[in-house]
């Protein structure tokens, strides 16, 4: 299913004069407060947030997987359905597939699809948390940390394989999610697992083309529950600096335990010029991976304002690679990410609102209620209509959710696919 822009076009005229007039207001509000308008949209149609291949079916927990109907079975849908998303929000510009559940069977077809779509491949991503089929070795205890060399080789050959595999589709960077811990006190040597980790993701690195990245991700908890090799922020940072200049932290920001400060661990990580990228989700406990923003918004927009001052401040941290990672248990998956994007590209505008020169004042005097007042004054305006317009100027909808729900698009899904179509890897 591809949208045709006159669907677009003929549904943003119905909203166009109510959303003219409130475009006209804000941007008259923010000109007056010294604000370039033009820029902070400009800004916001050039964010683009990969989707994961992985986030287009029902996800689910231990206990359950219901569905919703209509789900891709196969990368070729999977990528028609991010370029749905794409057509309606003009921010989901990339997928990020994950090896070796969306392994293309024809890579010039594949590539050929994204084009149309106007999509590129961003960080692949490797799998050593499950035993795949015919794998003459098993991860149960671990794989880039396990007491077995020949556990160890397997995990890096398949790095190294998904690393040519981004390679044929124009990715740039190599995403590893490391499962490894213990469940019980004493069933593993944590120096033995760190080190085994290290020399295995330096054997990675070793293989990874000049112009890529290696993201190091970090888990405090789960699949295991009493220890994780790479359970925090310190270390991925401490293994990607053995690792080399190529070697980044990624923060996954459901990654943390209840009430982490990451705001000051982007800052920190930053300023050192490590931070590789971002998965965006929301939590309430630790690892809930549900809607961004739907929990903890202001959160979510202090941690912006932290990647913002970073962006303008930090010139020796790279460009970020942002992706989105939750899991759609009980919402449409489509719709559950068109919110996700809409709270990502809110959290950011209002970060672009934060006067970053009167804030250092602020600081500097110690005038703790004004440097409150400073974020809050930003953080309590409704930027909505900046989306839209950016949306609009970039060929979007005007309201992306509303015109899903209008064309029924899940409804059509599923009358093209079934309804017991399921989403590979999942």
């Amino acid at each position: 299913m591809k949208l045709q822009e006159t669907i677009i076009s003929d549904f943003n005229k119905k909203s166009s004069e109510e959303h003219q007039n409130q475009f006209d207001f804000l941007a008259n509000t923010l000109e007056k407060n010294n604000h370039k308008t033009k820029s902070i949209i400009d800004a916001l149609a050039k964010f683009q947030v990969a989707i994961p291949s992985w986030a287009l079916g029902a996800g689910g927990t231990r206990f359950g997987r219901f569905s919703f109907y209509g789900e891709p079975s196969n990368l070729t849908q999977k990528l028609d359905d991010v370029g749905l998303l794409h057509s309606l929000t003009q921010t989901a510009g990339a997928v990020s597939l994950h090896i070796p559940w969306d392994i293309p069977e024809d890579y010039n077809a594949i590539i050929e699809q994204a084009n149309s779509l106007n999509l590129k491949f961003d960080a692949v991503n490797s799998n050593t948390f499950q035993d795949q089929k015919n794998a003459k070795e098993s991860y149960k205890y671990g794989s880039l940390s396990n007491t077995s060399q020949a556990v160890r080789e397997q995990a890096i050959a398949h790095n190294q394989e998904v690393i040519k595999i981004g390679e044929k589709l124009g990715s740039k960077s190599l995403t590893v999610w490391l499962a490894d811990g213990s469940n019980f006190p004493g069933q593993n040597n944590f120096q033995t697992a760190l080190s085994n980790t290290e020399n295995s993701l330096k054997a990675i690195y070793k293989t990874l083309p000049d112009d890529w990245k290696l993201f190091i991700e970090y888990k405090p908890y789960e699949p295991n529950f009493y220890s994780t090799v790479i359970q925090d922020w310190g270390t991925s940072f401490m293994l990607a600096n053995a690792c080399g200049d190529k070697a980044y932290t990624l923060v996954d920001l459901g990654h943390h335990l209840p009430n982490t400060n990451i705001e000051q661990i982007v800052s920190t990580l930053m300023l050192k010029g490590k931070l590789g990228g971002f998965h965006f989700n929301d939590s309430k406990y630790g690892d809930d991976d549900v809607t961004v923003g739907s929990v903890k918004p202001y959160a979510l927009f202090l941690i912006f304002n932290e990647l913002v001052y970073g962006m303008q401040n930090n010139p020796q941290n790279p460009d970020l690679s942002w992706m989105i990672d939750a899991s759609h248990n009980i919402k449409d998956p489509l719709e559950d990410l068109i919110q996700s994007l809409e709270a990502i590209q809110e959290a950011y505008a209002k970060a672009l609102l934060v006067d970053q020169t009167l804030l250092k004042e602020a600081q500097s005097a110690n005038d703790v209620v004004a440097c409150q007042e400073i974020l809050q004054k930003a953080y309590r305006t409704d930027v909505r209509p900046l989306l839209a317009q950016a949306r609009l100027q970039s060929g979007g909808a005007l309201n992306p959710l509303a015109l899903y729900r209008e064309l029924q698009i899940r409804e059509t899904l599923i009358q093209e696919r079934g309804k017991h179509s399921i989403a590979s890897g999942l």
